[in-house]
């Protein structure tokens, strides 16, 4: 059973409608939206939409495995409690998301926009080239000209729609006053293109459609590559936004929409709900999954007067809760506010092609005009003087510059993909390869994030099957361990009468006549070891303790040795007690950590660190660390960590291992490596191109061929990481 769960009361379900105010109406939506992070194969997809159909009211219910959510259609009669309810009995974690703050991240049509755009150019291209041979093999005159014409209504249409992103990405350049490398790119693909249509209307010998198009066929399947390294982009802002509870039940057990709740009023947490404000206690006892938020592994026991936080989980008892702070005032909001803005400090890196095109564009610019005023000085021919210009700006234009990224990241992500590693940033290899310092979290990272029993063969077979039995009964995540162990075993427990679970404190029932307890230390009568554990009391006998330990992640320990070997400060940072964040150290060999850190002092070290002139990697996989994930220079996060996490990370690891990590940064400083080589291979044959070009004796379609070359060049040698030791 997982503890970020959220399920129904039953009671609260049953609310009388004559209670139901004016704000509750029309709160039951007919589209809902649940997160399903645990989901991984198609029996979790089908296992999932049989449970929903299965619920009255259900219309319609699908799940998509890469967003991991569920959409469901109903018909008013069914509340998203039932639902969520339901997929937790069936053994699905669940979450309800604000399908309203998720419509923006719904749906992109980038990648298939360009890959349509590449097929028309591809096509486009093929049959000019096609129609060129026929011109090449001798046709003269009208027969020459009737085919540049048919060329000519093939190649104009395909250009202005295929070659779109340049255009539209180098306008924006120059509205800005400032070059990028579509500038070039779009000056070329226009000035080739106008010059054929020019040689075409005056029975010229010469035109260049096909050298357009495969200008801006190459082009687009590198712009292609560059998307296909990523994933669908969508804001973790957002995405945090809508784990936001949009619904809270009053204290009368009306349901009204959360931005209808305003400060001071009472709020009913039912068992197994996620606290939609931020508020204060002022009924009930209970114990708070806070995990989420701050990396603490154990429920925190919670009464009158407890301070509450929007997004933690109430495990065992109703409570009323006074709001404090509501919508846009919560803790959780403002946390989405710190990761936006962390994210758009982020977004300013520049990667080295753009760094390249600042210098390169103004040069290839440059080149050409001088080389068509030179012409036009010697010659006084301008067309011919056009005819060089052109060359000279298809030449140099920085194609294998467009490639030398795109074509070396997704070599290096292919590899790190076998490796169990998806990277989901154009920038996130170049970001890797700079970095110096690593960032742990603890809970769910490093560790598993769930306890496991280290002394259950110590206790006696009546003392196990007694805890066992208590256990079943409960939701505390040591209650769940014990009750886990004992299903191994054989699952035999003692028989019990009047199972009571006491909120906040523990499980109590009768046994043989006496009077059992598993609990708290303070509860039970007995004295709270340093490390973490639940005490068993059987009547008069002296208490027992079942003693726990966090499980070390598969790979942690090899993953922390190999970066400090490559010479990595390694940290960590934990929202957990010192005791459990001291002992993982220890453990894994990191000598730098802090415990008991909130949200908020994660992102500030963090920060800390990257003023002090480091360049951090952040690896962590809950709410808590999203912040520390937004203003690191590069961050990392487990398959397992939840959906916001994952959509801020610019790598997700896809296995249980952290091993990888390490494999990683040293593909970053070997891919980093070949763009630069692909970089100097740019150059180096611009070096020989240009004065050809300058001295008139490359066509525009000669050119075009030896940028191929050169593009064809740089893909090779990215190749050559697939085959990296």
């Amino acid at each position: 059973m997982s503890y970020a769960q959220m399920s129904a009361c039953p009671a609260c379900s049953a609310a009388p409608a004559a209670e139901t105010t004016a704000r509750a109406r029309d709160v039951k939506d007919t589209h809902i939206v649940l997160s399903l992070p645990a989901i991984h194969c198609a029996a979790c997809i089908s296992g999932v939409e049989r449970t929903l159909m299965g619920q009255a009211g259900v219309k319609a219910a699908r799940v998509n495995l890469t967003l991991k959510r569920a959409q469901i259609e109903t018909d008013h009669t069914t509340d998203t409690e039932t639902l969520l309810k339901a997929l937790t009995d069936a053994g699905y974690e669940s979450y309800e998301l604000d399908a309203g703050a998720l419509s923006a991240t719904q749906t992109d049509r980038q990648g298939r926009a360009i890959l349509t755009r590449l097929a028309v150019a591809g096509f486009a291209m093929m049959n000019v080239m096609l129609l060129s041979v026929a011109v090449w093999s001798g046709a003269s005159d009208a027969t020459r000209d009737m085919f540049h014409l048919i060329s000519a209504v093939i190649a104009v249409p395909a250009i202005a729609f295929s070659a779109q992103p340049f255009f539209i990405s180098a306008s924006n350049a120059l509205s800005a006053r400032r070059l990028n490398m579509d500038v070039p790119i779009s000056l070329a693909i226009i000035l080739a293109a106008g010059m054929s249509l020019f040689e075409t209307f005056q029975s010229g010998s010469h035109a260049y459609f096909d050298a357009a198009l495969s200008l801006t066929f190459f082009l687009l399947a590198g712009r292609y590559l560059d998307y296909r390294t990523r994933s669908v982009a969508r804001s973790a802002a957002q995405e945090l936004t809508a784990l936001e509870v949009p619904r809270a039940t009053l204290e009368s057990g009306a349901i009204v929409p959360i931005n209808t709740v305003s400060k001071g009023d009472i709020l009913r947490v039912v068992p197994g709900a996620r606290v939609p404000v931020d508020g204060i206690v002022t009924q009930g006892a209970s114990e708070l999954d806070r995990s989420l938020l701050t990396g603490e592994t154990l429920p925190v026991g919670v009464d009158v007067g407890a301070v509450l936080n929007a997004g933690e989980i109430n495990l065992t008892g109703p409570l009323l809760v006074q709001v404090t702070a509501a919508g846009q005032d919560s803790s959780l909001h403002r946390l989405a506010d710190l990761v936006a803005m962390a994210e758009t400090s982020r977004n300013r890196y520049t990667s080295l092609a753009d760094r390249a095109a600042q210098i390169y564009a103004p040069a290839v610019h440059l080149l050409s005009f001088v080389a068509f005023i030179g012409w036009v000085w010697m010659s006084g021919d301008i067309r011919h003087a056009l005819n060089v210009a052109v060359a000279v700006l298809i030449i140099t234009c920085p194609c294998a510059l467009g490639l030398a990224v795109p074509a070396v990241t997704t070599a290096a992500s292919g590899r790190l993909f076998r490796a169990g590693m998806l990277i989901k940033s154009s920038t996130a290899l170049e970001r890797l390869a700079e970095i110096d310092t690593v960032v742990f979290d603890k809970t769910g990272t490093l560790t598993e994030g769930c306890p496991a029993l280290s002394n259950w063969h110590d206790i006696s077979v009546e003392n196990r099957e007694i805890a066992a039995a208590l256990a079943v009964g409960s939701a505390h995540p040591l209650s769940v361990a014990i009750a886990d162990e004992a299903k191994k075993l054989g699952g035999k427990t003692a028989p019990l009468r009047d199972v009571t679970e006491v909120p906040g404190q523990g499980v109590e029932a009768r046994w043989n006549g006496q009077v059992v307890r598993l609990g708290r230390a303070s509860w039970i009568g007995a004295e709270a070891l340093p490390q973490t554990a639940t005490y068993l009391k059987v009547g008069d006998q002296p208490p027992v303790a079942f003693t726990f330990v966090d499980q070390l992640r598969a790979g942690a320990q090899a993953a922390v040795t190999a970066l400090k070997a490559q010479g990595k400060h390694v940290v960590l940072l934990s929202g957990d007690a010192p005791a459990a964040v001291a002992d993982i150290a220890g453990r894994v060999g990191i000598e730098a950590w802090k415990a008991s850190c909130l949200p908020m002092e994660k992102a500030l070290r963090v920060g800390e660190l990257s003023r002090a002139g480091r360049k951090v990697l952040m690896v962590g996989d809950g709410l808590n660390d999203t912040a520390a994930l937004a203003a690191a220079h590069v961050s990392i996060s487990p398959a397992s960590a939840l959906d916001a996490t994952r959509v801020l990370s610019d790598i997700v690891l896809l296995g249980k291992s952290l091993a990888p990590i390490s494999e990683a940064t040293q593909v970053s400083v070997s891919a980093t490596r070949r763009i630069k080589e692909n970089f100097a291979v740019a150059a180096g044959y611009n070096m020989i191109a240009i004065p050809v070009a300058l001295a008139g004796f490359a066509t525009p379609f000669a050119a075009a061929l030896a940028m191929s070359l050169s593009s064809i060049t740089v893909s090779l040698n990215a190749l050559r990481l697939r085959g990296l030791k």
